[in-house]
């Protein structure tokens, strides 16, 4: 019997539709994509996609998905080259130069998706959820780092963290993740500083 060689096996169909779902989604929309672009695209029967997704809501949330999980690599990756926990937290915005550095960048993906959704939508609950798991990244760091308050400088990054990105989509700036980074160490010094000094931390209205 042949012994099929490794590395020559055909995508399954779920990964030849989130391939697709990946490409078109990202580039041009989750709502201006319909469902036969995807599947000619992929190269599959439409019984294929309602099969293994059940509907273009949820191809959508498991394209989400896997960019979450894309990024999250990304990001941590960044953060694990690190032992400090002051150069941890500030790693985060140098994983972000890293995704804004790919050639097919095109801004926040859940930014995107969301735009185009409703309330309640699975593409709004993604996006929701990415936020949160920055946010909670964000805030974790900060009290590694030792601030006093950490969900306060979470948001504060935060912040940064997204202008970051607006600023590498809309102006094509390359160099944004980098000046967030040099925002964010003024930052989280002058956290350290006044939970050093045993100071209140200064409050961010709601």
């Amino acid at each position: 019997m042949a012994v099929k060689e490794a590395g020559t096996a055909r995508p399954s169909a779920r990964e030849r539709l989130l391939a697709a779902a990946n490409e078109l989604f990202y580039n041009e929309g989750v709502h201006t994509v319909g469902i036969d672009r995807i599947i000619e695209q992929a190269g599959v029967a439409k019984a294929s996609l309602y099969n293994t997704f059940g509907s273009k809501d949820e191809l959508v949330r498991a394209y989400l998905e896997t960019r979450h999980a894309s990024v999250t690599q990304r990001i941590m990756q960044a953060v694990d080259r690190y032992d400090t926990p002051r150069e941890r937290l500030l790693a985060v915005f140098e994983g972000q130069g890293e995704l804004f550095a790919q050639p097919d960048y095109r801004g926040c993906a859940f930014a995107r998706a969301s735009a185009e959704s409703h309330p309640g939508d699975p593409a709004e609950r993604a996006a929701e959820g990415y936020r949160r798991w920055v946010r909670d990244l964000l805030t974790e760091l900060a009290a590694q780092a030792g601030a006093s308050e950490p969900e306060v400088l979470a948001r504060q990054l935060h912040l940064l963290y997204d202008g970051s990105g607006q600023a590498a989509r809309m102006d094509r700036d390359l160099a944004a993740a980098a000046a967030a980074r040099a925002a964010a160490a003024v930052l989280l010094d002058a956290a350290l500083a006044r939970a050093a000094a045993g100071g209140a931390p200064t409050a961010v209205a709601e």
